[in-house]
């Protein structure tokens, strides 16, 4: 559908927009939807400008600051469909230049405006007043030679690009911050504009300097090797509880003594196990997994240690099991709990003598695996329950080593969750534009029963939900969980002023009741019901539920007619 602006045509409501601000004090933090916001002054943003161009030079500096403003963009053309998908493409176009002076960045006025979706027709034209940028090469760096509305810029780009889905670029042709009268921008599709790939270089990551790029690339590379020698195999994780567990195993990874991992379902159990033997001198040889919660008891020996021909009914020929597999290499045995007793006797001479006998065989096999267990369970408990042998528990408890559960390494949440985002972004074929700030805080409240296993699920299933180039809200992570401090705080009217959200709900069942031509006696008399019932019609309780003594109450009861219980 095409559309077009007309001069004498108003911005729509801005209240959608202004209603997405929260001022959560107390957790000292500010929301725009799912958007983290900060408010800093103007004059540190300056100095930080004026840095980066003594610093990097003026292309530079610019390429940095246009992509900065890329990025906003992106989530405020995200933010505008969600708010207004009823509205008409005009109006949800225009929330852009609504948020960019909510935001406190300019003021937009447009020009023209003509764009047709299906056709790919695109033209804007903006009128820019009082930009922040300008105001910042007023006071720090002076008149430049070229337009100075760098992130300003970039945001329009992002903005109008993720609006049309092709891409936009904007021009600054004129600009107050190298003298001219008025900022003035012109947005036209790419194929339109004679030097846009120029243009799009600057939206390019490019180094300071290009031998300290070199010298870095080499740094890189030698850290990675010594990465390699030290031990990078222990999965994702710099929290110091974990750092602490990846020290205390690489101790002993070079031998052969057996390592007993303890910890919550979904910590990670196996990836330490794969690290270990990686880090081993074994790591050319085997590693074999085996779950023994999911083996019939009736087979687990069969698995393990392997069955002759004529064993029992169904054994048609000679297997070898999978310590046999393993020879030479590593066995990691979790939830070995659920060891038979018969398993764990057989267990205990592989542990001991370094051989074994297969179900139904009479010849002993001389074996060399490395066990590394695992289990969820108190396995001390279990022992003097009678549900694990003693001796065998002493063999595995060599080296035990207690993984910390996902809520007690917060710092490592939001490295898992890319990890985790890239991974299922090469599965599912789709690129997203990662978890909202609002969604990653979730990550960090939530206590995460389920550990590491319950994070890769709860990403793969916002990546499903979300759409591509849109981010991850919390609703797609946690449908129904209601955040502390999601409706607390304060909210920005349209007059510009700090309204209290409970201040706002309360305006909301005033006008209700006023406009519904509601009694005072009639509100009186709901409320004295309602805490009568909440109360069990306790009169003492109710009565400090509505904020009055008891006497009040029961005087207020009266005389409204309601019966007073006995006592």
């Amino acid at each position: 559908m095409a559309i077009k602006y007309k001069p004498q045509l108003q911005y729509p409501d801005i209240q959608d927009l202004s209603n997405q601000i929260r001022f959560v004090s107390q957790e000292g933090k500010i929301w725009l939807g799912e958007q983290r916001m900060l408010l800093m002054p103007l004059s540190a943003l300056a100095n930080f400008r004026r840095e980066m161009v003594d610093l990097l030079g003026v292309e530079r500096a610019k390429g940095f600051f246009l992509r900065l403003g890329y990025q906003s963009g992106l989530k405020d053309a995200e933010l505008a469909r969600k708010l207004r998908p009823g509205s008409s493409e005009l109006d949800i176009f225009l929330a852009g230049p609504q948020l960019h002076m909510l935001k406190g960045m300019l003021r937009s006025r447009p020009i023209e405006v003509d764009i047709d979706i299906e056709h790919g027709r695109f033209y804007a034209e903006m009128e820019w007043l009082d930009s922040f940028e300008v105001e910042i090469c007023q006071t720090e760096l002076g008149l430049m030679d070229q337009p100075a509305c760098w992130t300003l810029l970039g945001y329009a780009c992002s903005y109008s690009s993720a609006f049309m889905g092709r891409e936009i670029i904007y021009k600054e042709v004129s600009c107050r911050g190298r003298g001219d009268d008025k900022c003035r921008v012109i947005g036209k599709t790419a194929e339109e504009w004679d030097d846009t790939d120029q243009f799009k270089t600057y939206f390019k990551s490019d180094p300071v300097i290009e031998e300290l790029y070199e010298l870095q690339s080499q740094v890189a590379t030698l850290r990675s090797r010594l990465q390699t020698q030290d031990g990078q195999y222990y999965g994702v994780g710099q929290s110091p509880a974990y750092q602490r567990i990846c020290q205390t195993i690489d101790k002993a990874a070079h031998g052969k003594v057996s390592v007993l991992l303890l910890g919550e379902t979904g910590v990670g159990k196996e990836v330490i196990a794969r690290s270990v033997h990686l880090r081993s001198a074994r790591a050319e040889q085997p590693f074999v997994a085996v779950n023994c919660a999911a083996i019939p008891p009736d087979l687990i020996e069969a698995e393990l240690f392997g069955v002759e021909k004529g064993a029992y009914t169904g054994a048609t020929q000679s297997r070898a099991g999978r310590f046999e597999r393993a020879h030479g290499g590593t066995i990691f045995l979790d939830e070995v709990i659920e060891l038979t007793p018969r398993a764990q006797a057989t267990l205990l001479r592989v542990l001991q003598e370094g051989e074994l006998e297969r179900v139904g065989g009479d010849r002993t096999r001389k074996i060399d695996v490395r066990v590394i267990a695992a289990t969820n369970e108190d396995l001390a408990q279990a022992v003097q329950a009678g549900r694990f042998r003693a001796d065998l528990f002493y063999r595995l408890n060599v080296f035990p080593v207690q993984i910390p559960p996902l809520r007690s390494r917060h710092e490592d949440i939001p490295l898992l969750a890319e990890h985790f985002l890239k991974k299922f972004h090469a599965e599912y074929g789709k690129k997203t534009l990662g978890l909202s700030d609002r969604a990653l805080e979730a990550c960090l409240q939530y206590a995460w029963p389920g550990n590491i296993r319950e994070l890769e699920n709860v990403i793969e299933r916002g990546v499903i939900l979300a759409d591509s180039n849109e981010s991850i809200s919390v609703e797609a992570l946690f449908p129904g969980l209601m955040l502390e401090g999601q409706n607390s705080g304060v909210r920005l009217s349209s007059a510009g002023e700090l309204v209290p959200r409970q201040a706002e709900t309360a305006s909301h069942w005033l006008e209700q009741i006023l406009a519904g031509g509601i009694s005072l006696d009639e509100v009186e008399a709901t409320l004295m019901r309602e805490a009568m019932q909440r109360s069990k019609h306790n009169v003492s309780r109710a009565a400090r539920l509505l904020g009055l003594t008891r006497p009040a109450l029961a005087y207020r009861l009266k005389k409204a007619g309601g019966e007073l219980p006995a006592g």
